[in-house]
């Protein structure tokens, strides 16, 4: 217990007298009352690594204490640095995207940056005249989710600027990736349905591209599970659709249905087209799950509030936020570091649309 008198001693070792917020305080302030230098303030506030967790939290706390606010705009024009950092992705309709973004915005806020979010609609020469608009007069560094850029046009990229990749196209070595295990997590999620006793498994969002992404590894994520419980892979439930919207999986439903001989259960590439998918069964008077079961990907919000509420592979956005963001400013500071790959965890999140009834 900390008695009336203690408070009275913390509060007089604080700057400016008896604790709360300092008008002005300055960075002299935070490292007195955090017990630390300025130099240890001034690693916390521009997001160094090397710091120890526990000395980290004490200047946190005394920044909260005191009210500080550091000067950005003149820290950065010392440094030759812009303070902003920029997101670009496919599509911010997509609600995966959107809060991803939201994730994003978090943790630039946490470490003193201002968030610069532009879209692609997943076009290569959008994506390259974004990163090359942006520029490094614009910003320090861009995380990238790229679906066209690959081979020498990003190699192009990651020698001109610090660049993260975020998703399913890997580096190649060439800069640091964040990214799920998307195999394991489709396997994981087909494999779910199949306990559940489902036979006829269908699998929504297949695209011919020809190179790596998240098609084809949840496309052989959807095979693996098949072949390890001994199930046929069946082209004619593998369903092409042209981009993961709503109007997508509900097209792709009505497909399904209207071929005959439909399926038991619906794995989905992505929440939105689970989404439709449940609204074709919907109108068309399927119960779900008793005659289909059906399974998304990504564990937006919408699908929590759906009738039945939906079934899903959560990826922990909030890590990929903050791996990305932290390995883009390693990278700002030290450019030429070895590029690292980290991929960031999953789970299974089971609701109604998969709930077991037989």
């Amino acid at each position: 217990m900390v008695t009336g008198n203690e408070h009275d001693a913390i509060g007089a070792n604080r700057p400016g007298g008896r604790g709360g917020a300092v008008k002005n305080a300055k960075m002299k302030d935070v490292a007195a009352l955090a017990g630390v230098s300025p130099k240890t303030v001034s690693n916390v506030i521009n997001g160094f690594v090397h710091v120890a967790p526990g000395t980290r939290e004490r200047v946190e706390q005394a920044i909260r204490t005191l009210g500080y606010r550091p000067n950005v705009s003149a820290r950065n024009l010392r440094r030759g640095r812009t303070g902003m950092i920029g997101l670009v992705l496919p599509e911010l309709n997509i609600p995966y995207f959107t809060e991803l973004a939201e994730q994003f915005l978090a943790v630039a806020e946490e470490h003193g940056r201002t968030l610069l979010i532009e879209q692609t609609l997943g076009d290569r020469a959008r994506e390259a005249a974004v990163i090359d608009g942006l520029g490094d007069q614009v910003v320090d560094g861009i995380v990238l989710s790229p679906l066209g850029l690959h081979g020498q046009a990003l190699a192009e990229r990651v020698d001109a600027m610090p660049l993260v990749l975020i998703g399913e196209r890997p580096s190649g070595g060439l800069t640091d990736h964040v990214a799920i295990d998307n195999v394991s997590a489709a396997r994981e999620a087909v494999a779910h349905l199949i306990a559940g006793g489902r036979r006829r498994i269908a699998a929504i969002g297949a695209q011919l591209e020809p190179d790596v992404g998240t098609p084809l590894l949840r496309m052989a994520g959807y095979h693996q599970a098949l072949r390890d419980a001994g199930l046929p892979v069946d082209e004619r439930l593998e369903i092409e659709t042209a981009r993961y919207h709503l109007a997508d999986g509900a097209e792709a439903m009505r497909t399904l249905l209207d071929a005959g001989d439909p399926p038991d259960a619906v794995f989905c590439f992505n929440d939105a087209l689970a989404l439709g998918a449940l609204r074709t069964l919907y109108e068309r008077r399927v119960r779900v799950p008793q005659d289909i079961a059906v399974m998304g990907f990504d564990d937006v919000d919408a699908g929590r509030y759906a009738i039945p509420s939906l079934s899903s592979v959560a990826p922990d956005k909030a890590a990929v936020a903050r791996q990305a963001v932290q390995l883009l400013l390693d990278r700002i500071e030290a450019p030429d570091t070895a590029a690292r790959e980290i991929v960031i965890g999953h789970q299974l999140r089971v609701r109604e649309s998969s709930a077991i009834t037989r």
